[in-house]
């Protein structure tokens, strides 16, 4: 499939998807969704594909949504829009192998939620996050009020979005929003290193892994428990199973296959 608003490079199992709209610092609009969504399917149904990094270079990863195509919307216009975001982020949230993101630079308003959405976040030092949106005079619509306070506790993403402020990547860091912070110039070698480790793992216990996790948070404890033990059950139905225990009986590398 041909891109124009996003680059598509994939090697030796990992996809990495690039923003590319520099000239407006990667703002994301209704073309980026939409391509990011076709991506995304397309990614998920690429057997070849084990983990997916979605970066926007060093400089930028996108200092959120085109204002230019929001700014003359009426009410009726926004309730009644497709909102492509939405399906963009649940279909990268849902696709059944690791998303890692990659940050540098600004990652604003859609840019943050878009992070979100990843399983994994990696910031460089010159990342930067904020969710603006209340400067506004509008709140963050593509998840933010829902992902951000499950991943960093009510409190803390309250003062964000209320707020509107930017914090730094090791600020990030402390408040659990990213999973590390790596030198600018080290940024994608290290996405790298962590998607060819999550490539070693046998795939389907990861989809499952992923699901469980994914699913577990949206029920009680009890129900996350029985979920996760069917998970659990389904894996031995499997020859990556398999292959997994008889490795390291054997003390030797194993050597999945995905089935």
């Amino acid at each position: 499939m041909e891109y124009k608003t996003i680059i598509v490079r994939i090697e030796e199992g990992i996809a990495t998807l690039t923003l590319n709209r520099p000239e407006v610092l990667n703002a994301l609009n209704d073309q980026v969704f939409n391509e990011l969504a076709d991506a995304a399917s397309e990614m998920a149904a690429d057997p070849t594909v084990r983990v997916v990094i979605i970066t926007g270079g060093e400089k930028v990863f996108a200092a959120g949504a085109d204002i230019s195509q929001m700014a003359t919307a009426s009410a009726v216009d926004v309730m009644t829009s497709d909102k492509p975001s939405h399906r963009a982020f649940h279909l990268i949230e849902t696709m059944p192998k690791p998303v890692i993101a990659a940050i540098a630079g600004y990652a604003l308003g859609g840019g943050c939620e878009l992070t979100l959405v990843a399983d994994i976040r990696i910031a460089a030092e010159n990342a930067q996050f904020g969710l603006p949106e209340i400067k506004l005079g509008i709140l963050p619509g593509a998840g933010g009020t829902q992902r951000l306070p499950r991943l960093i506790g009510p409190g803390r993403a309250k003062e964000l979005i209320f707020g509107g402020d930017f914090i730094k990547a090791e600020e990030a860091l402390r408040i659990g929003l990213v999973n590390k912070v790596v030198p600018t110039n080290q940024l994608f070698e290290e996405a790298k290193k962590m998607a060819k480790r999550f490539c070693d793992r046998g795939t389907v216990a990861l989809r499952l892994a992923k699901s469980a996790v994914n699913e577990g948070l949206r029920m009680d404890l009890e129900a996350g428990l029985q979920y996760e033990d069917k998970c659990f059950n389904l894996l031995f139905a499997t020859e990556d199973q398999k292959e997994g225990m008889r490795a390291f009986l054997e003390k030797r590398p194993a050597k999945f296959q995905g089935r």
